[in-house]
């Protein structure tokens, strides 16, 4: 009887079913369309933030940047045996590694000292190095002598070359980033967003030696491969293993790995640290932990994954703002304009029924059974427009996966070379500065609760129109319907 009378009245009022059905909808797809691509651009933030913290990493401890002036960049110092000269032309070649510029380090006890602190369950330490080559041809007075010797230092890696000199002359400097790391830890830091491709891995047995590990595409461009040498500092290094991303939309944080020591031994930079990767016990501790290390290292900087996030610049930054805010707004608005008009063609159905319901109470109907009348032909219009949103919804988000859309996520980096190295004649080349860039294709994953609350908002707006209407039927009296009759 209930479902008969409840069916009669739906297809009898089609017009209005449609409109609270259709606006319904609309709410929902746009709910579940905003709330899928929010998703993806954290996904995607996330992936970006891999290059540089790595698998489960919570915090970062770095030393504070150097003050400008401090550091000058790459510096080859050449003395008077160095080179060869033949005619008016003197052949020089260098290589050296050194600190990044203007990135301060710590001291290597850093490392005790988080992993003492409460809370951190595992912490890892890298050294972020430049190594650079300097070669090629200068006039023999390009330095100040005639003899093919040099009377000081080469230019810095910022200055120009020379000019003049007698058969003029160039040069290039060839730079790579070399990352020391501690190959015992590989759950946390740079070693936890990579795996090995080809060769094998570094071990604690590797302390000390003259091995490394070479980015795949670094390690492909160069012709780089397992078994042979790369020159590191003037010294001879071991390939045994190359290395890829773990994330097809994150690069690895070094074209080269060394051992720690290594590295440290290698650059002369002494027991130092650049970075101290730390792990959280829990994503609820990690406030504390970040405080608790504030205090115990004062002259550090600690950072966030979320703190980080937020220096994201470019097309992704602009995507998570836009979305998060707007969308969450806009997806807000809708559902509510839905909501608030399912309720208006509600009543305003209620009061052109007033001969129906009142000549319903004159033969007996309670005001219960009238409100669960009007509340279940709602309901069941808000189940018509959850399903069509429903529908659309998902279709949005395999749109969206299908154009497959792309942002760029770019993190404002320090001076240091870019890719390939520098090369120049005379016209110069330098240090500039640079951003780690990526494109990231954006992905709108399904989320299952998101569907079924979608579902569930159009459901409880159709029960908050039902439950207006039969509020307004209740109050109805069999005598307004014998006037209306009348």
């Amino acid at each position: 009887m209930y479902g008969t009378y409840l069916r009669r009245e739906l297809a009898g009022r089609k017009r209005q079913t449609m409109i609270v059905a259709i606006g319904l909808a609309i709410a929902i797809a746009l709910v579940i369309i905003v709330n899928a691509l929010t998703a993806g651009v954290r996904d995607a933030q996330a992936q970006a933030l891999e290059s540089v913290y790595g698998v489960g990493t919570d915090l970062t401890v770095t030393g504070a940047a150097a003050e400008p002036g401090e550091g000058g960049g790459q510096r080859f110092d050449f003395g008077s045996e160095d080179g060869s000269t033949e005619g008016d032309t003197t052949t020089l070649s260098q290589s050296t590694l050194m600190t990044d510029f203007m990135r301060g380090t710590l001291d290597a006890s850093v490392l005790d000292t988080v992993t003492a602190t409460e809370d951190v369950t595992a912490a890892s330490a890298a050294l972020s190095l430049t190594n650079s080559t300097f070669s090629g041809e200068l006039p023999s007075g390009g330095f100040g002598a005639q003899d093919g010797t040099t009377e000081g230092a080469a230019p810095t890696e910022g200055d120009a070359p020379p000019q003049g000199g007698a058969g003029g002359g160039s040069f290039g400097v060839d730079s790579f980033t070399v990352l020391g790391i501690d190959p015992a830890v590989t759950s946390v830091g740079p070693l936890a967003s990579v795996e090995i491709s080809d060769g094998r891995a570094l071990d604690s047995d590797d302390a000390g030696a003259l091995v490394a590990l070479v980015d795949a595409t670094y390690a492909s461009t160069n012709e780089i491969a397992v078994g042979g040498t790369i020159d590191v500092a003037g010294s001879d290094v071991e390939v045994v293993g190359i290395v890829v991303s773990i994330s097809d939309s994150a690069d690895t944080a070094a074209n080269v790995y060394l051992p720690l020591d290594t590295a440290q031994e290698l650059s002369g930079a002494g027991d130092v640290v650049s970075t101290v990767y730390v792990q959280a016990e829990s994503a609820a501790s990690i406030d504390a932990v970040q405080t608790a290390l504030a205090d115990e290292l004062p002259d550090a900087t600690i950072t966030s994954q979320s703190e980080l996030a937020s220096t994201v610049s470019g097309s992704l930054s602009s995507a998570t703002s836009l979305i998060t805010n707007l969308g969450t707004w806009l997806s807000i608005i809708v559902l509510a304009v839905a909501v608030l008009l399912s309720v208006l063609l509600t009543l305003s159905g209620v009061s052109r029924r007033t001969r129906e319901f009142g000549t319903l109470k004159a033969i007996g109907w309670s005001n219960g059974r009238v409100v669960r009348q009007v509340a279940g032909e709602s309901m069941v219009q808000g189940l018509i427009g959850g399903a069509v949103g429903l529908v659309l919804g998902i279709a949005g988000i395999v749109i969206i996966n299908l154009v497959k859309p792309t942002v760029a996520a770019a993190e404002a980096g320090g001076s240091e070379a870019g890719p390939g190295g520098m090369s120049g004649g005379p016209a110069g080349g330098g240090m500039f500065q640079t951003q780690q860039a990526a494109d990231i294709v954006l992905q709108a994953p399904f989320t299952p609760w998101v569907l079924i609350a979608a579902v569930g908002l159009a459901v409880l707006g159709g029960l908050v129109a039902g439950a207006f209407g039969g509020w307004r039927a209740a109050r109805l009296s069999p005598a307004e319907a014998l006037r209306s009759v009348a």
